[in-house]
């Protein structure tokens, strides 16, 4: 029996040696790679590092816009979000990056008729492409950010872009010595346009001696036109830009944050938009940002899938009222209290319905 009971614990132990091995093999599978279409890819299956595996056979796939993953702004920040659930409860996740528009439809494509369990698409430009690929495939599960897709199988998150803006443009208007203030964006759309008409109503609002010159540059992916914008505007006498132009503004970040360096009559600011950017671009140079969720989106409908109540066909719009958008915390170290008490006073005017802030 000692025998016998001394042959079946060696068996034992090897075979967990064996299945742990395995396990191993299986959680570091996660790659970068590139797909057949050209656009970067980033492939990351492995299982959260939180213990919770709850997700871990849930697959989500992100589409981005022409702006990139790392574009520091809209992009980032839905990817960030997929990144933290893959963290929490183990989801697997990928993206696929978009270079031109023509790259969107196969992308998406890619994650559906790869069996993904939710497939995103990040911006207002992916819209058309959406809808074609949830018409196609009924089965199928997918969100967009900044669009409203009419599909049964598509949950559409927008945002009050313009409630957020009006609040920075009482900061830019409350902040300047110049009274000239520059805005520019990234391509006309709709979801642009909100940004632009809102902060030129928060600079009114209290200041309507400044003067505001707004520009676009035609692409969110082009850091140098971005920059040599920018460079016309300070040019030009103004002292504060605010860029909604996702990888684009960076180059704002860098034209102002030269021009500091360089030393000059006025201190030059930027106004981040959608993420924190004084996070990356620091305090110096960022007067304050004009946060939109996208991460808090993505990851409540994303936690949908998972818990198995994705519905579709629904609308989302977060508003101030929502926290959908705002300032982030780290405006203290640049704006004033005044102002700060100022900004409370017209988002809780904004949030009774005292003050609409207009759209187009």
């Amino acid at each position: 029996m000692n025998k016998v009971f001394k042959y079946s614990l060696v068996m034992v132990l090897a075979l967990t040696m064996v299945l742990t091995g395995c396990g191993n093999n299986s959680k570091n599978n996660a790659a970068n790679n590139t797909s057949d279409n050209g656009a970067a890819t980033n492939n990351s299956s492995s299982a959260g590092n939180s213990g919770d595996s709850k997700g871990s056979d849930i697959k989500i796939g992100l589409v981005t816009d022409v702006g990139g993953v790392n574009d520091k702004s809209f992009n980032e920040s839905a990817w960030e979000a997929l990144e933290a659930l893959n963290a929490e409860q183990g989801i697997q996740h990928q993206y696929l990056q978009s270079t031109t528009s023509a790259d969107y439809l196969p992308n998406l494509n890619e994650f559906v008729q790869g069996g993904y369990d939710l497939t995103w698409g990040i911006g207002f430009d992916l819209g058309d492409a959406v809808k074609q690929v949830a018409d196609a495939n009924p089965e199928a599960k997918l969100a967009i950010i900044d669009a409203v897709v009419e599909a049964a199988n598509v949950e559409s998150v927008t945002f009050a872009e313009n409630e957020g803006s009006f609040l920075v443009g009482v900061v830019a208007g409350l902040t300047t010595k110049t009274n000239k203030i520059g805005f520019i964006g990234g391509m006309e759309s709709p979801v642009i346009k909100r940004f632009e008409v809102g902060f030129k109503a928060g600079i009114e609002a209290v200041n309507p001696d400044a003067k505001l010159t707004i520009t676009y540059a035609g692409a969110y992916d082009k850091p140098d036109v971005g920059k040599s914008l920018a460079s016309q505007l300070f040019d030009d006498g103004a002292d504060i830009i605010f860029p909604a132009a996702g990888q684009t503004g960076n180059g704002v970040f860098n034209e102002a944050t030269a021009r500091n360096a360089a030393g000059g009559a006025n201190k030059l600011w930027v106004i981040g938009v959608d993420k924190d950017q004084s996070i990356e671009f620091g305090d110096e140079v960022t007067l304050t940002s004009m946060v939109k969720r996208v991460d808090v989106a993505v990851k409540n409908v994303s936690q949908q899938v998972i818990d198995g109540t994705f519905k579709g066909g629904q609308v989302t719009n977060l508003t101030l009222k929502d926290d959908g958008v705002g300032l982030p915390e780290t405006s203290k170290a640049n704006v004033s209290q005044e102002i700060l008490d100022k900004v409370e006073e017209f988002k809780q005017k904004i949030i009774n319905g005292e003050i609409t802030v207009p759209a187009e």
